[in-house]
């Protein structure tokens, strides 16, 4: 009898433990790069703070940052984003919403690198637009590393490159995202 319960209880830790759902991150990195080819400075920031949530069950799938968040070489730099560009006093945070599409071909519960297709809605400056992106989804010792890289156009987003500074400024932004979560403690 005392074997029987054992093996009950060991059984419904298991499942337990094996049917995590959700993970999450406060301090996923997103990274920005709009440095135009040849160009003596680099224009690009980190956002260290970026949150994200997972369901391996659905796929779904959220990002958000503060846009003060994003953290550049020059202060000065930091300040024209903030001010100019991003206007991030009137537009604070940058989210996406979306599903991981292939999300059934993904084994979470075992350790390996999988092809993830992710597709959603990013509003950011005030606008929503739909993305749409390839990544890698990383499953290692219970905790899931997301990996991607898009672009994302300025003007998609109503953001204005001033004329004054149009030559130093790539139109398009490359965008990386790398988050590793755990799971979400209930």
């Amino acid at each position: 009898m005392k074997k029987t319960l054992f093996l009950f209880a060991l059984i419904a830790f298991v499942s337990n433990v094996h049917s995590q759902e959700k993970y999450f991150t406060k301090a996923g990195k997103l990274g920005f790069d709009a440095t135009v080819p040849k160009s003596p400075e680099n224009i690009d920031a980190i956002n260290k703070a970026a949150l994200c949530v997972l369901d391996t069950k659905t796929g779904d799938i959220q990002f958000s940052c503060l846009m003060k968040g994003f953290e550049f070489e020059r202060a000065l730099m930091m300040e024209h984003f903030n001010e100019n560009y991003a206007e991030s006093d009137k537009y604070p945070k940058t989210v996406f919403k979306g599903v991981v599409t292939n999300n059934t071909s993904i084994n979470y519960s075992k350790d390996g690198t999988y092809s993830a297709k992710v597709k959603g809605q990013m509003t950011m400056h005030g606008e929503t637009k739909e993305v749409e992106t390839e990544g890698k989804i990383i499953s290692k010792s219970g905790k899931i590393q997301v990996l991607a890289n898009f672009n994302l156009v300025f003007a998609d987003y109503k953001i204005v490159i001033p004329q004054l500074v149009a030559d130093k400024l790539a139109k398009t932004a490359k965008i990386s995202v790398d988050c590793l979560l755990e799971p979400l403690k209930k």
